[in-house]
């Protein structure tokens, strides 16, 4: 049997760094188009509040009070910061980990692409679970419907 060793490394050959920095400049792409997307999100959102709240009648009635538009917006931009916060992250630190070869670097960005997939999973698993409630609650729904006429 072998001693355990704990400096245990993984060669990264000038393939790999190259692929990783290529990696790098799409994940920095896509999290600048995240944070205008986050701050389009948020302009459309007072937008959308105060033109509803302006033009208020009668007849476009929502359902829920006009100004709760901007916060409905809001918090949506704020579950969508997260994931592109960490997506930057990871692009930052893979960069001064390539350019500099530093193995510090190396592990925050790694770190922060675990965030990005540890946050997208269980967005992904509530959003299912949210599905099959709403699947349980129509199919309940129907039968009750069904069973009164």
């Amino acid at each position: 049997m072998e001693p355990e060793n704990d400096d245990k490394c993984i060669r990264i050959d000038t393939e790999i760094l190259n692929n990783l920095n290529a990696t790098r400049r799409w994940t920095t792409f896509i999290s600048v188009l995240g944070f205008i997307f986050l701050g389009l999100l948020i302009f459309v959102g007072a937008i959308t509040g105060t033109f509803l709240t302006a033009f208020k009648s009668e007849e476009t009635n929502l359902g829920i009070p006009e100004s709760m538009m901007l916060i409905i917006f809001a918090v949506t931009a704020l579950i969508y910061f997260f994931p592109v916060f960490f997506l930057f992250r990871f692009s930052r630190h893979t960069r001064n980990a390539v350019q500099k070869l530093d193995r510090d670097e190396f592990y925050k960005a790694s770190k922060n692409l675990r965030a990005f997939f540890t946050y997208i999973g269980i967005m992904a698993i509530i959003i299912i679970t949210v599905y099959l409630v709403a699947l349980a609650v129509a199919g309940a729904s129907i039968s009750f419907l069904n069973d009164m006429g």
